[in-house]
Order: C-alpha cells, then structure tokens, then sequence
C-alpha cells in the first residue's frame, strides 16, 4: 500500500486520522432521523461541501476544476469517491501514463440510499421535478466513471459489492490483480454509503444500530466488545489506497505505507444476517496461511467489532480459537494479540470500513501502537487481550484486520509494515 487518503468528520488526512486514533476518543455525535423521534450515534459529513475540499486539499488548478465539473453534482458518496481518490494518486505522484495504465476498485453498494429515498419522495410529490441526471445517481458506478475521469486513471475497472466486508474484498482483489500482473497497479476507492432513514430505521428495530435518547451521551454508545454492547454507529467515511510493488513506489520517491502480506476470504453459504463463528475462523486461518504466518506472528488484531452482541460475541469467540489464547491468573486476559475494534472511534463506514481500517491498521504497525477503546470496561471474553480505555505502546510486526458481513461474506487480511521496517 504505497499512498492513502481518508475523508471522515473527525480527519480529513491520512495524519488527522492517526491524530484521532492516539488520542483514543469517541468521534460520534447524537443524530435525529428524519421523519420520526429516533437519535442514534453516528458521524455524518453533513454539509460536506466539494469546493472547500477542493480548496484545502488539492493545490493543482487543473485538478480543483476536473473535480468540480466532474463530481460537482453528483450524489455525496460519488463525491467523497472522487476526493479521496484524488488525494491518494496525488499523494503518490503517479503521472499521467501511470494512471492510464492504473485499474480502479469501488468498494461497497447500495451507496447513495439517501439520495435514492429522496429522490422517490421528489417523484411522489411531482413527477416532472426527476432530472435526466438521476440515470447515472442511481447507479452505483457513476463512482467508477468519476473516479477514472477525475485522476485519469484508466485501467481495468471493478464495482465491488459485499456490504460490510466490501473495503477488505476490494482490497483482496487488487492485490491479486497486482500480484498476477493483471494491473500493475490499483487504485481502490471506498466511497460514503449514505443511509436513508428507512435503512437507519430497520437496523435499529433489528437490534443492530444504536439509539439513545434525547440529550444521551453519543459518544459512549458504541461499545464493541463490552457486555453492555447494544449495536453500531453508522459513520460517513471514505477512503482510498494505492496498491502496488514497492519498487515502483520507490522509484518515485514514495515510501510505502505497509505490505499486505495475506488474505483469506469465504462464505457461509446461507442468508441472513446471523454470522458464523466457523466462517470467521476459515476466513482468518487462510489469511495466516497466505502470508506464511503463524497465529503467533499476528501481534494486533483490528477486529470487525461493530459492538451489536451476537456479531461480537460470535467473532471473540472466533479470535479465541484462531489464536488459542490462554487465560491468565485471576481471570485476566492472556498473552495473545491486542484486540480492538477501531469502530469504537470512527463508527461504522460500511462497505468503506474494511478499506480505512487496513490504513488505521498499518499507523498503527508503524506507530508502534494500539488505539484505546474508552468504552470497553467489561470485556466479553476473560481470555482475549482487549485494548480497553488506555493506549498500548507496543512494537507490532503483524497484524490482522476482520471484515464480516450480511449474507456470510467473512474476510480478512495480514498486514505487515513495510519491508525496511521489518528488517533486524
């Protein structure tokens, strides 16, 4: 992974985001849904406004204006795609032969469900208000299209699907292009999955989403992990990476960010949203396997732990059996992996959450750290290592990061920091 960008309310750049994770607090926020009296914890970019992005963030007047034309109407997660992706190829110094010859990856579906829900209540209303427009807003690869036209890039192009497990599959899939030479580089892009208040509404009365009540404290309300643990806080995040041999990073002077060593990923072979401790366990047992790695070489675990109980009930107890660890004296955990769920922090990005949670992984390989988790007080498993409300400074050589999803989608990724860090 030789460059990355991040757009969340709490970070805007790759070093705002490790800011953010050392500094271990809550960026949620009490949020009212439209049209009923439901306030859930969450992290929007409300008001996200294209050109002060452009502005704070992108110096070329070429790009500034590409990006306007191209995206400046667009639906929110479009945008947001094209911001990030900007920022990492920039960020990475590719020139324009490079990104001709550069495959792009969109990670996550069902993207712009707020625009869509406004959109029919629009049609309802009046008919003739639907613009011509709408043809590419509905679709989810108007983010590919805008992505290839904003940066240039104009490789093989891929809408990857897979809900909450869709960042790490993008991910996974880039890699192998690269790793067989199907690409010589890949650029994957996470945009913003914008829920409408019917999708908000139903995850709530599923037990899957947080709520609190008005005036409640939004910033403890999701607690992954903790036996108080009572659902997740959906965030705005976008994300994007640059995948690609390290020598061809280093050859434009770029010091890659870290390697992906391993990755495994499977089904379980049903429907619904139950998730499958088995599944999990196949899922993480590949990714060692494909990077050569024994359970002991895995120093972190950043786990999916979205803090509804049976997801995180069902992945401790997948952690447990991966990495056989041991329960030490009077109760306490032993001495495998540190475990934490960077949810706890950022919320849940949906399909982008794989994606930003790979580079939140890798800051914190490089940083020699393990974010706090404020909230976990009552951890639900004696015998795993969880990080709880003060940061572990540690060296790490390794690490895994867990994607799992609706419908039995598990997958999971070994990560390593780069090559001359890893060195005696």
């Amino acid at each position: 992974m030789t460059s990355a960008a991040v757009l969340h309310p709490a970070a805007t750049t790759v070093a705002e985001l490790d800011h953010v994770l050392r500094r271990g607090e809550s960026a949620l926020r009490a949020t009212a849904v439209p049209g009923g009296e439901l306030v859930v914890p969450a992290a929007h970019l409300d008001g996200f406004d294209l050109r002060s992005w452009a502005r704070d963030h992108c110096e070329d007047p070429q790009s500034r204006g590409r990006l306007r034309r191209v995206a400046g109407r667009a639906t929110l997660p479009v945008r947001t795609a094209c911001c990030v992706a900007l920022a990492a190829c920039t960020t990475a110094r590719l020139t324009s032969a490079e990104a001709r010859d550069t495959a792009v990856v969109i990670a996550g579906n069902n993207l712009a469900l707020s625009h869509q829900s406004r959109a029919a209540d629009a049609y309802a209303a009046d008919p003739s208000a639907i613009r011509a427009g709408h043809l590419l807003d509905c679709f989810d690869t108007d983010a590919l299209g805008a992505v290839g036209e904003v940066t240039g890039c104009a490789g093989e192009g891929w809408p990857i699907g897979g809900s909450s497990a869709a960042g790490t599959l993008a991910l996974i899939h880039a890699t192998r292009m690269v790793a067989t030479g199907q690409a010589p580089r890949c650029l994957v892009v996470a945009p913003v999955n914008d829920l409408s208040p019917v999708e908000t509404s139903a995850f709530v009365k599923a037990g899957a989403m947080a709520r609190i009540t008005a005036g409640g404290d939004a910033t403890t309300a999701c607690r992954p992990f903790d036996e108080s643990h009572d659902g997740f806080a959906a965030a705005h995040i976008a994300a994007a990476v640059l995948i690609e041999p390290a020598s061809h990073a280093y050859r434009r002077g770029i010091r890659p960010l870290g390697r992906i060593l391993g990755s495994g990923t499977g089904t379980d072979g049903r429907r619904g949203t139950q998730p499958d401790t088995d599944g999990q366990i196949r899922a993480m047992r590949a990714a060692l396997s494909d990077g050569c790695l024994a359970p002991s070489d895995i120093d972190y675990v950043n786990a999916h732990g979205t803090g509804s109980a049976i997801g995180d009930d069902s992945e401790a107890a997948a952690l447990s059996a991966v990495f056989g660890t041991v329960e030490g004296a009077e109760g306490t955990a032993g001495e495998g992996p540190w475990v934490n769920s960077t949810k706890a922090i950022l919320g849940h990005g949906l399909g982008a959450a794989g994606l930003v949670e790979a580079i939140a992984t890798l800051l914190q390989l490089a940083g020699g750290y393990c974010h706090a988790h404020p909230q976990l007080t009552k951890p639900v498993r004696p015998d795993l290592r969880f990080v709880t409300d003060t940061i572990a400074r540690t060296p790490l050589r390794a690490a895994l990061s867990n994607s799992f999803a609706f419908s039995g989608i598990n997958a999971s990724l070994a990560l390593g920091r780069t090559a001359e860090e890893s060195s005696p």
